[in-house]
């Protein structure tokens, strides 16, 4: 184990202890879900006070990496838990009603990464990752077309019937089954018209407008692990944003 002396002393000792507290994360020293020590224990595991170990932790839960339970104490947060599972969907129906999707995966096969791709992924291109392509639908109805990129290392045994086995949020798939987190994701958006291929996948006519999304994933210590193109057709829906 790291001492705190060993880390960086350029920077603040709550980030310091920040910093050690997202190394064992990393490590996989507790999983999404299990509680971390107690303040008390980790004060003492550092060598530090507990008003520097709760400025660490309060910069983590801030950044959705620990939740907080009153009561119970501090958890690895999970994209399995209401309330941080759907955090990076940002689709909102018109009416303020729940919105409910109803996955279908379509493909689950290696291609080779263009330029583009292997520099979002951090490879070199022409490397292999897993492409993964599904529909969802709300209301009965084809919403959101996605073409979805991983690493096979990490991914290792991912198929296409293991996919759609599984029932519930896809990052959630990806810690029970893979051991991944997604900690932060940074997306770019704009917006295009159907082609042929997405207008037949969505149910539309071609040159219908639909909202694009390039989102690119990251786990523990700022490392891309996915990245996914999403179409949504938003007749009934919008993107809700919120800025601080």
């Amino acid at each position: 184990m790291r001492s705190v002396e060993q880390a960086a002393n350029f920077s603040p000792l709550y980030q310091q202890i920040k910093d050690l507290l997202l190394e064992s994360l990393q490590a996989g020293e507790w999983q999404p879900g299990q509680p971390i020590p107690s303040e008390m224990d980790l004060a003492e595991r550092y060598k530090v006070s507990q008003g520097t170990v709760r400025k660490a932790i309060d910069a983590l839960a801030a950044e959705n990496v620990v939740v907080r339970h009153q009561g119970k104490g501090t958890f690895v947060a999970s994209h399995r838990e209401d309330a941080v599972q759907f955090r990076f969907l940002r689709l909102v129906p018109d009416d303020g009603k729940e919105l409910i999707l109803r996955s279908t995966f379509l493909s689950c096969e290696l291609r080779s990464a263009d330029a583009h791709l292997a520099a979002l992924l951090e490879l070199k291109t022409g490397d292999s990752v897993m492409e993964v392509k599904r529909i969802q639908r709300f209301g009965g109805q084809p919403t959101v077309f996605e073409t979805i990129y991983l690493l096979p290392k990490r991914f290792e045994g991912i198929s296409l019937e293991r996919l759609n086995a599984w029932h519930g949020p896809l990052y959630g798939f990806y810690e029970s089954e893979f051991n991944t987190h997604m900690v932060w994701a940074q997306e770019q958006i704009k917006a295009v018209n159907a082609d042929a291929d997405l207008a037949s996948h969505l149910s539309l006519t071609t040159g219908a407008a639909l909202l694009s999304v390039e989102r690119r994933s990251f786990t523990y210590g700022n490392k891309p692990v996915e990245v996914r193109v999403a179409y949504y057709e938003t007749t009934k829906l919008h993107y809700v944003n919120e800025l601080s």
